[in-house]
């Protein structure tokens, strides 16, 4: 998918099939919150940031890391989506199949799940390169610091209903924990994001 035309893609979104959906779409929103951070710490690489050249230089490189594991991630949430579908469709007409189908479902809405799990763990470093970064990048494209960090609050925030849906399904213990903690911080974490925007818009308005 991450190598498809914009145009493909919303085409493919729009229709009436099951990927991409919700899942890649936050996965792609933490891309270009990444790519975003990478851009303006790019365009603070300069004798006016000196002072600040190892912590830019940092957040470039982890922001280039970062938007390429969230890029996979939309392609691995279209292949997990397609592991439920393929549980789903298994036989169920002896009690044998039955039991292998339903372990299938399981296993694949875990799958599934833990897609965007990481999607939002993404996010959280997003954001946390974007408070770094917003105090010491350069101003002339210091709002694209305050796209990044709402970007990165809408794949986490996507990312957590996608991880909802899945556990609707889902009933072994240890991995519900698991989904729900992934999920847990996902309210401070669109807090912190919303504090980084703010902070961005106050120093637009002086």
């Amino acid at each position: 998918m991450r190598h498809d035309t914009i145009d493909t893609y919303l085409k493919q979104l729009a229709d009436r099939v099951p990927t991409p959906g919700g899942g890649a779409t936050a996965a792609l929103h933490a891309a270009q919150a990444a790519a975003l951070v990478a851009m303006v710490g790019r365009y603070s690489d300069t004798a006016k940031y000196a002072e600040h050249a190892d912590r830019i230089t940092a957040i470039v490189a982890a922001a280039d890391e970062l938007w390429d594991r969230a890029a996979a991630l939309a392609d691995a949430d279209v292949d997990a989506f397609g592991a439920v579908g393929a549980a789903y469709e298994r036989p169920k007409s002896t009690d044998d199949e039955v039991a292998a189908r339903k372990a299938a479902i399981a296993d694949a809405l875990a799958g599934a799940g833990r897609v965007p799990a990481q999607v939002i763990a993404v996010a959280g470093e997003i954001v946390a390169l974007a408070e770094v970064l917003a105090p010491i990048g350069n101003r002339n494209v210091i709002s694209d610091v305050a796209a990044a960090a709402d970007a990165a609050r809408a794949a986490a925030t996507t990312g957590r209903v996608n991880v909802e849906i899945n556990l609707a399904g889902l009933s072994d213990p240890e991995v519900v924990a698991e989904l729900t903690a992934a999920i847990a911080g996902v309210d401070e974490l669109a807090r912190r994001s919303d504090a980084v925007t703010a902070a961005v818009r106050a120093g637009l308005s002086r």
